[in-house]
């Protein structure tokens, strides 16, 4: 009688067990269909990570190729054309630029036309003949310490082997071309100093976004969307009111990032303030359009969130706020002039190191007003064709 009954519930048990369990196989079955019949849900899974991998793939990358150099050559000698041409039969460098003076070397530096600058002595090549060490100048970008120090590290290599095979020739000792390095706007390539300042614009990206692409599909998944319809306002008066939520906070987090910059890692304000926070201004116009863009297009907060993240990411990796921009394939540098991000960085880089005012930052402002027109304006097209 006992196995009897024990037998029956153990039945019972196993019935119940495998009840629950068909359940959520029935729920996990009912999930993947719902996702997978909505179209949204559908491009959002399969086409980012496919757009992301050969983005990232390309983009994201600490190599070195083609890096701009300028020579002047005070020596003559044929020392210092050995060890140029091994610079130039480099795959790292790429010589742009023989000057003749040292009133051609700031403005190569000024405007980026060049990373280094580099300058054998008027006596190289006969204090190598003489056992001697040689000073070799280099005169380097520092702006972004990341890639001014690994160029750097390129170029040791080159002087390093030259190094061995003259010692090899010449059977001497000890190092006979010695590096001098002078570093400009960043002297100690601190990398704090310029990843700082670009968090300020990857900050403000995000939470600007954010904040304005839950806030039309908010109201469309709360049911309050028909609420708003029947208000005196018209679209285009939404939009703005929508707008405005997203640059406040924005610039507030924007101010409240600098002060820290400034007050806690001692980061200088070389520049104009006015011109930084104008630079603030447009960008988060541009962001602020994107995001309404986004809201506009989707019905629920989760798709939302999703999409402002499909922005985000690309957005960062294409900005150059980790990787040199002119290191991307020529593809991908032409895909980073739409994104707001790109120039931001150039404008609070360009106030905190640089010391630029409103004239040296004119071409990286109307770019930014351009953006926030024309998404803004698509912005309004869609909330409009997209009410009912």
């Amino acid at each position: 009688m006992f196995l009897r009954q024990w037998g029956t519930h153990r039945k019972k048990s196993f019935g119940k067990n495998s009840m629950k369990f068909f359940h959520i196989l029935s729920l996990a079955r009912k999930e993947f269909l719902a996702l997978m019949r909505d179209k949204r849900s559908r491009i959002i899974i399969i086409v980012p990570p496919i757009l992301q991998l050969f983005i990232f793939g390309f983009a994201a990358t600490y190599d070195l190729n083609d890096v701009p150099v300028a020579i002047f050559n005070e020596d003559n000698g044929g020392a210092s054309r050995e060890l140029l041409a091994r610079i130039d039969g480099s795959p790292h460098f790429s010589i742009l630029y023989q000057i003749n003076s040292d009133d051609e070397v700031a403005p190569l530096i000024d405007e980026r036309k060049v990373l280094l600058v580099i300058r054998p002595g008027q006596r190289f090549s006969a204090d190598l003949q003489r056992g001697d060490p040689a000073p070799l100048q280099l005169i380097i970008d520092g702006r972004n310490s990341n890639t001014a120090m690994i160029a750097l590290n390129y170029l040791r290599s080159v002087v390093l082997d030259f190094n061995r095979e003259w010692q090899y020739e010449h059977g001497q000792t000890g190092p006979p071309v010695k590096l001098e390095i002078r570093t400009w706007y960043n002297k100690n390539l601190q990398s704090q100093w310029f990843i700082v300042p670009g968090i300020v614009g990857s900050l403000m990206l995000v939470v600007t976004l954010l904040v304005t692409a839950l806030s039309v599909a908010r109201e469309r998944e709360q049911g309050t969307f028909d609420q708003l319809l029947v208000t005196p306002l018209r679209p285009v008066e939404i939009l703005i009111g929508k707008a405005i939520p997203g640059i406040v906070i924005g610039l507030l987090e924007a101010t409240l990032i600098i002060v820290l910059m400034v007050w806690f890692f001692d980061i200088p304000l070389r520049g104009s303030i006015p011109a930084l926070y104008l630079g603030i201004l447009l960008f988060l116009i541009a962001t602020v359009g994107v995001g309404l863009m986004i809201s506009s297009i989707c019905v629920t907060q989760q798709q939302a969130i999703l999409g402002a993240f499909l922005f985000i990411v690309p957005a960062v990796i294409l900005s150059g706020f980790t990787t040199p921009i002119a290191n991307m394939p020529e593809m991908v540098q032409w895909l980073t002039y739409l994104d707001p991000l790109r120039y931001f960085l150039v404008i609070v880089r360009g106030v905190t190191l640089e010391g630029d005012g409103f004239v040296l930052l004119f071409h990286q402002f109307w770019p930014m007003a351009l953006i926030g027109v024309v998404t803004l304006i698509l912005a309004g097209w869609l909330f409009r064709h997209r009410m009912y």
